[in-house]
C-alpha cells in the first residue's frame, strides 16, 4: 500500500522524483495555477511553451509530464489539468491528483501540491480531497503478482500546502482523507481476493482481524449458531459448499453515542448461481458479489478512526452459493429470521434472501436507521449502468442524506421508486412470499421491495451496487481495474454527518 503523507515544506523543495501541480482549461487555453508558474520559474523552464508544445488543454486529468532534472528536488513535474476553472470541485481534484498518482507509478515517490483559490473553498477539503484521489489513483492489488518488473514502483506519496495555502488545514485534511480512502482500499482488497481465499469463515476471520486491529466490537455466529437463531435463509443459500456460513456484527459504540445506525452488506463470497447456475462468463466476476460487504467492512475501519459520536452496527451475513448434492432447490421454502417464509423460484436470486435474514435481526434493536449495501440485480446494471449505484428508500430524509453523501464523496447514486404495486409481484401460493418477480420487469424495484418487507417498518435504505462494485476496464482516474470500494466512501459521510447533525 502507497504511504500518504502531508509534508511542510515548499513545492520547489520537495526531495521526489515526481511533483504535481495544477492548470485549468480556459478560452485562451491552458491556465497553469500560481505553483505551477513557481515550479516551472525554479526549474528554469519556459511553462507557456513546454505546455504549448505538448498540446495541453487542461481537461481534468491531463497529464503534462515536463522533465527538469537538476533544476528543482525532483526529477519530473507533471502539470494536470482540472478543468474549466469555475467547474473545480472536489471531484475534479480527486480525479487529477488519481491521474498524477497513475503517471507516476515507475517513480518512487510523489508530491501533490494543494492550490489555492481553486475548488471547494476550504484549504482542508482541498487537501481531503487530493489525498483521496492520489491514495485512490495509487491502488493496485498485487498479492499474487510475481514478476517483479511489471509491479509499480510508487512507494510514498507526499501532500504539500501551495501558494497562500493554510500548512495546518493541509494537514487535517491529509489526515481526514487517508481515513476515508482507506475504506475504499480495504473494500477493494476484500473484493479483489481470489474466492479460494476468502470463503465464508476465512472472510470471518480476516474481518474479524480488521476490525480489532480498528478497535471495534466483533461477534460471529457459525453455522450451529445460525440454525439456533432460525437465520434459515443465511444457512439455506450456503448449504451446497463444504464451507460452511456464518454472521459477522461489528460495533463501533462510543461514550455518550447520539443515536444508533446499521449498516448491512451482502457477502456472497462466490456465486456461481447455485443450481439456477451461471453460465461461464456470468461467473466471470462473481468473487465480487461480496462487495457489499467489503464496503461496509471498509466504511467501518474509517469510522472507527473518525470516532463520530453514533453507535454504529455491522451486519455481515457470509455464505458461498455453489451447486451440490445439498444445495438448496428451486421450489424449496426457507423459513427467515422472524418467521417469514419465502419460497425459492430461482436460486440465482440469493443475496437477498441473506439480506432478509440480516435486516429482520438489524430490525430487533429498533435503530434510528438501517442501510443495507448489495450487488443485488443485474438489472440495476440495465438501468444505470456500471458508474451509478441505485438506492431505494421508504424514507425521503434518509434517502436525502445517503444521496448527499453520495454526491460529497463522488460516488454517483440514484434514487429509484419503490412502487407499492409492484409488491403483487412477490406473491407466493406456498409461501408468505416468493424471492423473484416477473421476468425483465423491474427487477431492482421488486429486489428493494422484497427487502422492505424484512425491515418491520424501521427507517431503511437498500443500496443496489452490482454495477458500481467492481470494474472489468478501471472507472476513471483513480479507480483500476477489479473491486472499486463503492459505497464505502459514502457509508462513512452519512455516518459522520448524522453523528454531527
Amino acid at each position: 500500500m502507497v504511504t500518504v503523507s502531508f509534508a511542510k515544506q515548499k513545492p520547489t523543495k520537495a526531495k521526489v522524483d515526481a511533483l504535481a501541480v495544477f492548470a485549468t482549461k480556459s478560452d485562451d487555453g491552458v491556465s497553469p495555477l500560481a505553483d505551477a508558474r513557481a515550479a516551472a520559474e525554479a526549474a528554469e523552464v519556459d511553462l507557456d511553451a513546454a505546455l504549448a508544445g505538448l498540446s495541453a488543454k487542461g481537461d481534468t486529468g491531463e497529464v503534462s509530464r515536463l522533465p527538469v532534472r537538476g533544476k528543482l528536488g525532483c526529477d519530473l513535474l507533471l502539470v494536470v489539468g482540472l478543468g474549466s476553472a469555475d467547474a473545480v470541485d472536489a471531484e475534479a481534484l480527486r480525479a487529477a491528483a488519481g491521474a498524477a498518482a497513475g503517471a507516476a507509478q515507475r517513480d518512487a515517490t510523489l508530491a501533490v501540491t494543494v492550490p489555492a483559490r481553486v475548488g471547494p473553498d476550504d484549504d482542508a477539503a482541498r487537501a481531503q480531497a487530493l489525498t483521496e484521489g492520489a491514495a485512490l489513483g495509487s491502488y493496485a492489488f498485487t498479492s499474487y503478482r510475481t514478476k517483479t518488473d511489471d509491479l509499480p514502483r510508487l512507494a510514498a506519496i507526499e501532500v504539500l500546502a501551495g501558494e497562500e495555502v493554510d500548512d495546518k488545514a493541509v494537514e487535517r485534511g491529509v489526515a481526514t482523507g487517508t481515513v476515508t480512502a482507506r475504506a475504499t482500499q480495504v473494500a477493494r482488497d476484500l473484493v479483489n481476493e481470489p474466492p479460494q481465499a476468502k470463503r465464508p469463515p476465512d472472510l470471518a476471520d480476516r474481518i474479524v482481524s480488521l476490525a480489532k486491529d480498528a478497535g471495534l466490537k466483533s461477534k460471529v455466529l457459525d453455522e450451529k449458531d445460525l440454525a439456533k437463531g432460525g437465520f434459515g435463509g443465511i444457512l439455506g443459500v450456503g448449504q451446497g459448499s463444504q464451507a460452511p456460513p456464518r454472521l459477522v456484527e461489528l460495533t463501533h459504540d462510543p461514550l455518550r453515542a447520539s443515536g444508533h445506525l446499521v449498516l448491512v452488506g451482502k457477502g456472497i463470497t462466490f456465486d456461481s448461481g447455485g443450481l439456477s447456475l451461471k453460465t461461464s462468463s456470468g461467473m466471470a466476476w462473481m468473487k465480487a458479489d461480496m462487495g457489499g460487504a467489503a464496503a461496509v467492512v471498509g466504511a467501518m475501519v474509517a469510522i472507527a478512526a473518525l470516532a463520530p459520536k453514533v453507535k454504529v452496527t455491522a451486519l455481515l451475513p457470509l455464505a458461498e452459493n455453489l451447486p451440490s448434492g445439498t444445495a438448496y432447490r428451486v421450489s424449496d421454502v426457507l423459513t427467515h429470521y422472524g418467521g417469514t417464509t419465502v419460497e425459492v423460484l430461482n436460486t440465482d436470486a440469493e443475496g437477498r434472501l441473506i439480506l432478509a435474514d440480516a435486516l429482520a435481526y438489524a430490525a430487533e434493536s429498533d435503530p434510528d436507521a438501517i442501510v443495507d449495501v448489495a450487488t443485488l440485480t443485474g438489472a440495476q446494471i440495465t438501468a444505470l449502468g456500471k458508474k451509478v449505484s441505485a438506492l431505494m428508500s421508504v424514507d425521503d430524509a434518509l434517502a436525502e442524506e445517503l444521496l448527499t453523501a453520495a454526491e460529497a464523496t463522488g460516488e454517483q447514486t440514484w434514487r429509484l421508486p419503490l412502487v407499492s404495486d409492484y409488491r403483487e409481484h412477490l406473491k407466493s401460493s406456498v409461501a408468505d412470499l416468493k424471492n423473484i418477480g416477473k421476468a425483465g420487469e423491474a427487477g431492482s424495484i421488486v429486489a428493494g421491495l422484497f427487502l422492505k418487507e424484512f425491515t418491520a417498518g424501521q427507517a431503511w435504505a437498500h443500496l443496489d451496487v452490482a454495477g458500481t462494485a467492481f470494474s472489468e476496464d478501471g472507472n476513471g482516474p483513480y479507480t483500476a481495474k477489479g473491486g472499486t470500494g463503492v459505497p464505502a466512501r459514502t457509508l462513512v459521510q452519512w455516518v459522520v454527518d448524522r453523528a454531527e447533525s
